[in-house]
């Protein structure tokens, strides 16, 4: 029985991305034939790859129903393993495989909150409304001339 790390080091998808693809996208009555139209041997490998992606578990979980628990643990040891134990005890995993996939949510709040901008404090502690002095700048003027 190998390793869990030398099944692994191979980390190239078995199938055509293709194929995978059809699997991914395929509905609860088309995913069984796509997964018999792939032999046993490349199916433990499949399920095995797909398991060790987790956007794709569900899609591992059914693969891997259809697989002998000798091939999974030849490919995929002590994981195959547990991968066969999985999908024996999981309910229903090829309708949740195309069915059961994660949503994404957003938030409904503000990802941050800022003071308002009437509650920041001025740098001059002198200037309390915060305009400039009037007076200051009519200082600097020079007087009309009248003629």
């Amino acid at each position: 029985m190998p390793s869990s790390h030398e099944a692994f080091e191979n980390d190239a998808c078995p199938v055509q991305d293709d194929l995978l693809g059809l699997m991914y996208r395929a509905d609860e009555n088309g995913l069984p034939r796509l997964i018999e139209s792939v032999t046993p041997d490349v199916r433990a490998m499949l399920a095995l790859f797909c398991y060790r992606r987790s956007h794709l578990h569900t899609l591992a979980l059914a693969i891997a129903t259809s697989c002998d628990e000798r091939d999974l643990v030849r490919f995929g040891g002590r994981v195959g393993s547990a991968l066969f134990a999985l999908s024996r005890n999981a309910a229903s995993p090829r309708s949740a495989a195309t069915g059961g996939r994660k949503t994404v949510t957003l938030s409904t709040q503000p990802l941050s909150t800022f003071a308002p901008l009437d509650d920041i404090e001025d740098d001059d502690p002198a200037d309390s409304d915060g305009e400039a002095d009037a007076g200051a700048v009519a200082d600097t003027r020079a007087e009309p001339v009248m003629a």
